[in-house]
């Protein structure tokens, strides 16, 4: 039976579409292993969660989820039902009837898929017996201490015995697709090809084990990736079992796959292969997708922060808000593998700059990192109650005000403009302008932190002294904690603060993806990322000029840290410099790429692997001759047409050529229109651009 691709895509505007022919779902079983199935731990879950409706589109009731149980997650995400197959029923009820719990229903998000959950309490009673069977098949042996690798281990066991079960009912019709995710389902991959279990295999990483560790540790990671003695530094860390089950479900695998070209060069140093197949992570545009609507979502949700800016610094907003931009990083509180470090030394240089030049643009930085923390701090819930008061009082004065000028203009008279207010309302709005003055700069933190000392982002503000001075063109405000709705504070959802920012700085050193920078692109926020995140590799292959669509880059590969600093700081300035016209005009831009981002059209890359699986799995009835992985069909975005050509590719843009964008003929449909038939002919992903240097850390493998 020969492969066809099953996936079509006829509405992303300018992206190549696949053949509408379609994968022979009825004769398969697929099913997705990971640790994050209902169970938000990191960005795995994204992933699963986002790619669940085009999935289901294609694979129907044929697809199937599978993670381990936890009694309040079923409770508020699962609605429980009956499995469609009688031989899942079978598979499920042998586990129960001797003695694990596994559990059934719809997955309560966008597609619903189908989920089997795995009860790993129910079946810790069988840890030591399997702990021997892992020995005795791969000689991998799991320390009693490491409650993750054993938890890992039963479920592993359980998924591998229902596959069993499965593959025993079934037969050879329908055939089996597994996909594992992360070593921690892994397990059950490594178990199931050692019992010689009739599945087509899957294996993704989303980041190494190994280089995660070494990262976190301020290794110079990428310079020496061919230097490591990977053993020893397993080792060392004391995750040397859980390196070798990763390890070993990479080789078990029938295919083996990881999220970006970067994390593929690290994944061939540290496992010891090379991913068959790139799977970028893509996100559910339609969650975000607003349309022309977005650029007023922006003014919008910019106004709420506005507002806390005018609490938060009261006393000290002497800068012009309508002139203000803001500027965030977010994520887990990585100092050094996220970039704070890079982007904190890079705020002072700006900062620098902006004194310098005398110009009246004034940047407030937000880091949204949650950390240990003991509440709000008093000064920054004063601020929103001053702020408050504030507004109460001019409100009273201006509804006073109001109706005694409209009284004097029935009579046809003009108000004698110095006795329209008495003398009690200028008495309350002195007393007004009193209660906002105080003694201490506005804080660089919103919470009390418990860690204060030691903290390496505040140690970081107190090393460049950044402290929200009245000459300082760069403010800081260090929110330690996720946005909510319902913060006294900032009354925001990460997704609504996003909307209100000018630019999301992400310069990141160990980014496998980075979905950070991806979500403001879908929103039409420019953003900065780096050449060692898997976003910005991506957008490096993608898009001619990602600068012109506020994809800002930073070389953090083949640059020293100086350099890199240094670039990002210019990067930063040249958009402090554009106008507000220009930075409409690039939101635009920004907003265009999101049809690239979607799993609408990542999701054949997916498509792909399972192809290859079942080719290697079964390669008398699959076959893939006319499929060639070396070469996956591509192409990349045109430099914006209205944008002059640059004499040099170094050179940037902004704000060299405002005087044509300001322009009043810029039509954003027109543009975007002629980039569309100027998409460039399909390349290979992946491949070496030509002319580009060779990277030393891909030599010797």
């Amino acid at each position: 039976m020969r492969l066809s691709r099953s996936l079509s895509i006829t509405s992303l505007s300018g992206l190549p579409l696949l053949e509408e022919e379609s994968l022979p779902v009825e004769d398969l079983l697929l099913f997705e292993v990971a640790w994050e199935v209902t169970n938000k731990v990191g960005g795995i879950y994204t992933v699963i969660q986002t790619k669940a409706k085009i999935t289901v589109d294609e694979w129907g009731e044929n697809y199937f989820m599978m993670g381990p149980y936890y009694e309040h997650n079923f409770r508020t995400q699962v609605e429980k039902c009956e499995p469609p197959s009688q031989a899942i029923k079978a598979a499920m009820d042998s586990l129960i009837n001797n003695g694990c719990q596994v559990h059934f229903g719809r997955w309560l998000i966008e597609g619903s898929p189908y989920v089997i959950l795995f009860d790993i309490g129910s079946a810790a009673w069988n840890l030591d017996r399997w702990k021997g069977d892992l020995w005795d098949s791969c000689s991998i042996g799991l320390p009693y201490h490491d409650r993750e690798a054993n938890d890992s281990l039963i479920f592993g066991s359980l998924v591998a015995w229902f596959f069993k079960e499965l593959t025993d009912q079934l037969q050879d019709k329908p055939n089996v697709i597994a996909h594992f995710h992360e070593w921690q389902a892994g397990t059950g991959l490594v178990l199931c090809r050692s019992r010689q279990i009739p599945l087509a295999t899957i294996f993704t990483t989303h980041a190494t084990l190994l280089g995660r560790y070494l990262c976190a540790g301020s290794a110079d990671f990428y310079n020496n990736l061919d230097k490591f003695n990977i053993d020893q530094e397993a080792g060392e860390r004391q995750i040397y079992h859980r390196y070798c089950l990763e390890r070993a479900a990479v080789h078990c695998a029938h295919v083996f796959t990881t999220v970006s070209q970067i994390t593929a060069v690290e994944a061939n140093h540290m496992l010891h292969r090379q991913p068959d197949v790139v799977t970028p992570n893509g996100l559910n545009i339609r969650k975000f997708s607003a349309m022309h609507e977005f650029q007023n979502l922006h003014s919008m949700n910019k106004s709420k922060i506005q507002e806390f800016v005018r609490g938060h610094f009261y006393g000290h907003l002497d800068f012009n808000l309508e002139k203000t931009l803001f500027f965030f990083i977010a994520g887990r509180y990585e100092f050094s593998n996220k970039g704070a470090d890079l982007f904190l030394e890079s705020l002072s240089r700006l900062n620098y700059l902006l004194r310098v030049h005398k110009n009246d643009v004034t940047v407030v930085v937000f880091f949204i990192m949650p950390a240990k923390t003991n509440n709000f701090n008093v000064e920054s819930l004063k601020g929103q109650a001053v702020r408050k008061q504030m507004w109460d009082t001019a409100q009273s004065v201006k509804e006073k005000f109001g109706k005694k000028l409209y009284e004097s203009l029935l009579r046809g008279e003009i108000p004698d403009m110095s006795k329209i207010l008495d003398r009690d309302d200028f008495t309350i709005m002195k007393r007004a302008i009193y209660a906002t003055q105080r003694h201490s700069l506005p804080p660089v933190t919103t919470h009390n932190m418990l860690d204060d000392s030691t903290d390496p982002i505040l140690s970081n503000i107190r090393r460049i002294s950044l402290f929200n001075g009245r000459n300082d063109r760069v403010k800081i405000v260090f929110h330690p904690e996720f946005l909510s709705s319902t913060s006294p504070l900032l009354p925001m959802d990460y997704e609504e603060f996003v909307r209100g920012c000018h630019l999301g700085v992400f310069p990141s050193y160990y980014e496998p993806w980075g979905y950070t920078p991806g979500e403001c692109t879908v929103m039409g926020i420019p953003s900065v990322t780096t050449n060692l995140s898997g976003f910005g590799c991506f957008m490096e292959e993608h898009v001619s000029d990602p600068s012109e669509y506020g994809i800002y880059i930073v070389d953090r590969r083949f640059r020293s840290a100086d350099e890199s600093c240094n670039q990002l700081t210019q990067f930063m300035f040249s958009f402090c410099q554009k106008s507000r016209r220009q930075r409409i005009i690039q939101r635009n831009r920004t907003e265009r790429l999101s049809d690239l981002l979607d799993w609408r059209y990542l999701g054949r890359f997916y498509i792909q692997a399972r192809h290859l699986a079942l080719s290697r799995a079964f390669p008398a009835k699959f076959k893939m001759d006319h499929l060639n992985l070396q070469s996956t069909q591509g192409f990349r975005y045109p430099r914006p047409s209205s944008v002059p050509p640059s004499p040099s590719a170094s050179l940037h843009s902004t704000p060299h050529h405002s005087d044509e964008e300001d322009d009043d003929t810029y039509d954003e449909d027109e543009e975007a229109e002629r980039d569309r038939q100027n998409i460039k002919a399909p390349f290979t992903l992946g491949a070496e651009p030509e002319g580009k240097r060779k990277q030393p850390l891909e030599n010797g493998n």
